[in-house]
């Protein structure tokens, strides 16, 4: 079973985009529709302090009727934030995201920030080791080993 830290690396892009408690939902809607991402950390002094998502947006703001100019963000991000370091391992982090019903688990190395998984990049690591144990089984059975 592969870390955090062999999936963080083998991610086609390993950098994370956050934003700030203070500043304002709308800038967290065009940074999450420019990146193409479905959250994003919310980091302040260099320490996450929640994760804003898409969820958070349509369940915080719109559902509640809040304007997305005048709101900070720290009004309707995800906290407490749950987070692993880049030791555990993917069904560690497989069975916190589907415990705690998470889309994002933001990956922190003393204190701070170094990358974010989501529930996608778990699930594909997941059929790709599947996908070779059962080819390793197939070359087993065939002889071929």
């Amino acid at each position: 079973m592969k870390t955090v830290a062999q999936l963080l690396h083998a991610k086609q892009s390993q950098q994370v985009h956050t934003i700030g408690p203070h500043e304002m939902v709308l800038d967290a809607l065009r940074v999450m529709a420019v990146k193409n991402v479905g959250a994003l950390p919310v980091v302040d002094n260099g320490q996450v302090v929640g994760v804003v998502s898409e969820r958070d947006y349509a369940r915080k703001m719109i559902l509640q009727g809040r304007s997305s100019v005048g709101t900070p963000v720290s009004a309707i991000m995800s906290s407490p934030v749950v987070t692993v370091d880049s030791q555990q391992n993917i069904d560690t982090c497989m069975s916190i995201m589907t415990e705690r019903h998470l889309r994002h688990l933001p990956v922190v190395e003393n204190g701070q920030l170094v990358g974010l998984l989501s529930i996608g990049d778990l699930v594909k690591e997941a059929i790709a080791e599947q996908a070779q144990l059962i080819q390793q089984l197939e070359q087993y059975i065939r002889g071929e080993q």
